[in-house]
């Protein structure tokens, strides 16, 4: 009797195993939030699928996809050219999937009277050619440039729309995530950032672009000068607990709705 209940017990832990899924994903800080918010409430509904999710920029994320260490890779960039040339040599084909909107907006500390500066402006300040607020109509004060790491996407989209891929300067201080980069500004009263759209909070202050505030709106009309899209790239076309997660992401109601309430702007 003690034998068929063993066996039987085997055969049933087994068959649990079989059912059971997992999924990791990696990548980007920007769309971290969204893939928490979405991964949160998704296993609430497939309870037998398990997400294991972890950030350390678009570049980590990309790479892990490549090497085959992860399911999905979050991104806050498209995928360039030498990525899925690595990507093709170890017989992996990424696969993008667009899944929000967002604004890669300036903030400085609540009591820096700043609110708008040009494009013109952010590049020379982060290039180090303007380093004294007084100089762009706040105080007599050293700016303080808080910038993302080389890895992350967001920073890739600011050297391309701001910087026009020009360096940013040396006295930088380099952050590893949005969140990061929000603390120290939050911190500083003389300091400079840019982050996510979700990222933004009471404790920072968001400085218009060209005159342009970056909100849902001015990201989908075009106006805002750094919007961009947030992806999750998986590996070929996805199948099975990987389907079912991307799209939930995309679903109207249900992932896209999660993307509005995390800060950021749905699909449609």
């Amino acid at each position: 009797m003690k034998k068929l209940f063993f066996v039987m017990l085997s055969c049933f832990l087994f068959t649990v195993s079989a059912w059971a899924g997992s999924i990791q994903i990696k990548g980007s800080t920007t769309v971290l939030p969204i893939a928490q918010k979405v991964a949160e409430q998704f296993m609430k509904e497939y309870p037998n699928i398990s997400i294991s999710l972890s950030g350390g920029g678009s570049g980590n994320g990309i790479k892990a996809l490549i090497d085959g260490t992860t399911d999905i890779a979050d991104a806050s960039r498209f995928i360039k050219q030498k990525e899925i040339e690595r990507a093709v040599k170890n017989g992996r084909y990424p696969v993008p999937f667009a899944v929000a909107y967002d604004c890669i907006i300036p903030v400085v500390h609540p009591s820096n009277p700043i609110s708008n500066l040009s494009l013109e402006q952010l590049k020379a300040i982060y290039t180090g050619k303007i380093r004294n607020w007084k100089e762009v109509g706040g105080p007599d004060r050293r700016i303080v440039v808080i910038s993302r790491d080389t890895s992350s996407g967001t920073y890739e989209v600011w050297e391309k729309k701001v910087l026009h891929k020009a360096r940013v300067y040396p006295g930088a201080q380099l952050q590893a995530s949005n969140g990061a980069v929000a603390q120290a500004v939050a911190k500083n009263k003389y300091a400079i950032g840019y982050i996510g759209l979700g990222y933004l909070n009471k404790e920072l202050k968001q400085v218009k672009v060209n005159g342009i505030l970056g909100t849902p709106a001015t990201a989908l009309d075009g106006t805002y000068p750094v919007a961009r899209a947030l992806f999750m790239f998986t590996n070929g076309w996805p199948k099975g607990d990987v389907a079912k997660f991307i799209q939930y992401v995309i679903n109207p109601y249900k992932g896209q709705k999660l993307v509005k309430e995390v800060g950021y702007i749905p699909l449609y």
